[in-house]
């Protein structure tokens, strides 16, 4: 059986696994996807994992078509997501809804789960809020860092406290058992990434690539976009 290639970030693992067993119906092509933070899918595909797609932020595939690692004009735009606060599901909301509130419920939090601040985009960008709110150092014991969201999240599912809370894409939340999702960031720590996807240059049979480049972002999987988090309108790429 043929095989398809894809390196995804994290934050569209659940739109991929969704989507696949109709990719492999309607081409008999298996679909082979590693699933990690956006750096660390373009670190495998810089040292030679077998990729045919790569998924990752526009901003990446922007970046990566002009070094020529992706081939030019390929890119497909998959739909935004925003940053989020997760809590195990039924615990008590913490507020948010304003930068100091957002800031007295992370003091007030006994752990803080979210994905490596160097390779994933929702990392980097929660260590830079937690430096702008200024309790990064407050904060350190109770910081739990993981290599992506999904093992974040599962980790902040499995934590028995009531009082725990993470922060990762709300794709990553809403796709975890056991979470739920209590609003993106707010002003002016919202952050809205842009996911695309895009063909490596290496790719195989650029047809079947093709095939789940239109899937991703096309008409017929809008609704299922919807629902996993993204928002499939244009915007502003991060």
């Amino acid at each position: 059986m043929k095989r398809l290639n894809v390196l995804c970030a994290g934050a569209v693992k659940g739109l991929v696994l969704a989507l696949r067993p109709r990719f492999e119906a309607e081409t008999g092509v298996a679909l082979e996807a590693t699933f990690g933070a956006v750096g660390a899918m373009r670190d495998a595909l810089r040292s030679g994992a077998p990729c045919d797609v790569l998924i990752v932020s526009a901003r990446m595939v922007d970046d990566l078509m002009a070094s020529g690692e992706l081939r030019a004009g390929s890119a497909k735009r998959i739909g935004t997501v925003q940053t989020a606060i997760a809590i195990r599901a039924g615990t008590r909301r913490p507020a948010i809804e304003s930068a100091e509130a957002l800031k007295a419920s992370l003091l007030a939090a006994s752990a803080l789960y979210f994905p490596d601040a160097t390779l994933s985009t929702a990392g980097a960008h929660v260590a830079a809020m937690l430096d702008g709110l200024g309790i990064r150092a407050e904060l350190e014991p109770r910081l739990h860092m993981f290599a992506n969201g999904a093992i974040a999240m599962r980790a902040l599912a499995d934590d028995p406290r009531d009082d725990a809370i993470g922060c990762t894409q709300a794709t990553e939340i809403r796709y975890t058992p056991g979470l739920d999702l209590v609003a993106a960031l707010p002003a002016p720590f919202a952050l809205a990434t842009v996911y695309s996807a895009a063909l490596a240059s290496g790719a195989g049979d650029a047809g079947d690539a093709a095939h789940v480049l239109a899937m991703l972002g096309g008409p017929s999987s809008r609704e299922l976009r919807l629902a996993g988090g993204f928002d499939p309108e244009p915007a502003a790429t991060r």
